[in-house]
Parts: structure tokens; sequence; C-alpha cells
């Protein structure tokens, strides 16, 4: 295990101040629930806050992905493509292969890994800067599920696998029950493993890093391959939920979920990210979204405001570290 504290860097965050980053994400999640309680009768009720964690699923997972790389001092602008090219894969080898569905399943995830090993090696290997590969891979993914379709839906799945997406084991939506079971072991692997202390001494000081043997370029890559796994993973929580490999699937969703990355106290520049902190981020774009929504407040609007809130994220976060370093 790595310490808190490196020879030639600056302290890993510490426990409190990772829960005092964590305290203020829940009182703005409180406060929008209040505010939202207020403006609508619809939102307190337990089938509309079953509604936000099923919508929060999909977009949850690819924070945990997003948190890995950003932890780093990296960036993964592809995710909502790959999320789309993965799904359209699993259905395709599915509906058209007809290739079991564990091994459907199997390839979805792979294409998300993969997607992510390219990221990873442009921005190592062949030193693009992160923002650029991972560009230029969301347009490559989008168009690439374009091209295996035709731009049409892959309609009709396994039953195993719309289970997946359409089941509710006791009530509970299946993908709330995958989007906190990921949760969990992406929050083990973040905080208690090596290879997520790694990733905060790498966005907090890549020199340091080096100087303590760890291989940066290695771990940079394996980074960006679990940021296209969960990817993956929300790509064929989308295809199971609709029960149809959509090409269009994802769309901007790589906005949100940096957004709800950052709103969960993970540092955009590397060096400070919670898993839990990024669940609670999701949750606020999950009850923002709901509730525009149940306002009425037109879709082009809430993009507007999710953008926004991104901007508003940054701005707070960068002012909280000028006042830690006073």
């Amino acid at each position: 295990m790595v310490s808190d504290t490196t020879a030639g860097a600056a302290p890993v965050p510490s426990r409190w101040s990772r829960l005092a980053v964590r305290s203020e994400s829940l009182i703005v999640l409180a406060i929008l629930m209040i505010g939202l309680s207020i403006l609508s009768p619809y939102f307190l009720s337990i089938s509309n806050f079953l509604n936000i964690l099923l919508a929060t699923a999909v977009i949850g997972v690819l924070a945990y992905g997003a948190t890995f790389v950003i932890a780093a001092a990296g960036i993964d602008l592809s995710l909502g493509s790959v999320l789309g090219l993965s799904g359209v894969v699993g259905a395709l080898a599915i509906n058209e292969l007809n290739v079991p569905w564990p091994l459907g399943i199997l390839l979805c995830l792979a294409t998300g890994a993969f997607c992510g090993l390219i990221n990873g090696l442009l921005n190592t290997r062949a030193g693009i800067p992160a923002f650029i590969a991972t560009l230029g891979m969301l347009g490559v993914a989008r168009g690439l599920a374009l091209v295996l379709t035709n731009g049409v839906p892959v309609y009709g799945l396994a039953d195993p696998v719309v289970y997946l997406g359409q089941g509710r084991p006791a009530g509970i939506p299946m993908p709330v029950i995958i989007f906190l079971l990921v949760g969990a072991i992406s929050h083990f692997v973040l905080a208690y493993t090596r290879f997520g202390k790694y990733a905060l001494v790498i966005g907090d000081n890549e020199m340091a890093a080096r100087a303590m043997g760890v291989r940066v370029q290695r771990h940079r890559v394996a980074l960006y391959v679990v940021s296209g796994t969960m990817a993956g993973i929300a790509g064929l929580l989308f295809i199971a939920r609709v029960n149809s490999g959509d090409p269009t699937a994802g769309l901007n969703y790589e906005l949100t979920a940096i957004t709800a990355t950052i709103l969960g106290g993970t540092n955009l520049f590397g060096g400070r990210a919670t898993i839990i902190g990024t669940l609670i981020g999701a949750l606020i774009m999950g009850v923002l979204q709901n509730g525009l929504n149940l306002l009425a407040v037109s879709s082009f609007y809430q993009q507007m405001a999710i953008g926004t809130v991104l901007v508003l994220a940054v701005w707070l976060d960068q002012i909280n570290r000028a006042r830690r370093l006073r």
C-alpha cells in the first residue's frame, strides 16, 4: 500500500478532507431535492426515486470510469461514443451472429476495453494529448457504430440480457443493483488498492510517482482500459434497458459523466478523487434532470444547465483548492 504522503509530492488528501468534499456534495444534493419537492408535487415519491436511480445508473457507471482517469490527471471524452459502439457490437453479436448471450456480453465489455486501450496507447506511446486522443476516439467510435448498423437500431435481444436492464428483483431495478455493485468494487479499488493509490499519486505529482518506481505509462494505459470497460458496462445496461443496440446511444453522455465526477469532488487536474463522491455527483445530475423533466423544461435548456453546472463545479473546486493552499 502507498502512504498518504510521498517524497517530493504534495500530500494525498486526508480522510477528513475527502469527507469534507463529500459533505459539500451532499449539501448540494439535499438543497436540490428540497427545492424540487417544493416545486413539484410528484417529486417526493418512491416510484420517482426509483426512476431517478434508474436514469442515473448508466451515467453513474460512466462517471466511475471518468473518475479513474481524471484521478491521474487524464480525461476521456469518448465515453458516450464508446458506450454506443459497445452496445451496438453486443447487440449485433447476439441478434445477427447468434452468439450465446454470455459471449455477447463479453464482446460488449471487450469493445469498451479495447477502445480504452487505444486511447491509452495513443496518449502514452504516441504522445498525443489525452484531450485529442479521446476526442478522436469519440468520432471514430460513433462513426463505426453508425457504419455497423447503417444508422438503424438493432432490435431484439436475449431475455437474460433484457433482464439486466428491465428486471426488478425485490422491486429494485436491475441497473440500479449493477450501478451500486460496480460502485462498491470501484470504491475498493481506488481507495484501498495500490492500483488506485498509484492513480492518485500520478495525478498529484508524476515525477514523484516515477521516483517511487511506478510505471506511469503502463498505469495510464490501464486506467483508460478501466474507463473503456466502464463505458462497455454502461453500453450493456443501455441496450438491456431499451432492448436494442442504438448507434446514437450515449450522445453527450460524456459531458454529464464528467460533470458528475467533478461535482463529487474529483479534482479535474488530478490527485484527488473518490468513488463515493462520484456516486453523489451522479445522483445530483440524476435529480437535476428528473426535476427539469417534471417541470417540463425543454431538453435544449437541460443541456445548457448541464454545461453551466460543469463550469460552476470546476470554478468552485479551484476556489477550494486555492483556499487549501493558503
